[in-house]
């Protein structure tokens, strides 16, 4: 999975067409993630210990990784991702950073 906590998204499918939005949670083995702001489901919940009014509480919920995409730093539109072989200078050692395909941008 090529997107990561913390990155700036595009829904692509879906309700939440054309929203954007930052990556809070990633769950590769189901192929998920949350975004903040993006599919907002209410939850009932009990009064209980930690929460003594308890209610309705609006919560994000997971969103399939193939209906979003990162928005590229540039361009502002969505991308797909590459990757590239950068060595550093000062220790010889090889680093793959990530580069947005449309402007060579990295990530």
């Amino acid at each position: 999975m090529q997107i990561k906590k913390n990155d700036n998204i595009i829904v692509i499918t879906g309700n939440n067409k054309n929203k954007t939005g930052k990556v809070l949670k990633v769950y590769p083995k189901v192929n998920r993630v949350i975004v903040e702001g993006i599919n907002i489901r209410k939850r009932h919940t009990k009064p209980s210990q930690k929460s003594q009014q308890g209610g309705i509480v609006e919560k994000e919920a997971p969103i399939h990784v193939s209906n979003v995409m990162i928005v590229d730093p540039k361009t502002s539109k969505p991308t797909r991702i590459g990757s590239k072989i950068i060595i550093d200078e000062k220790t010889g050692k090889k680093k793959i950073a990530r580069v947005s395909k449309i402007s060579g941008e990295m990530l």
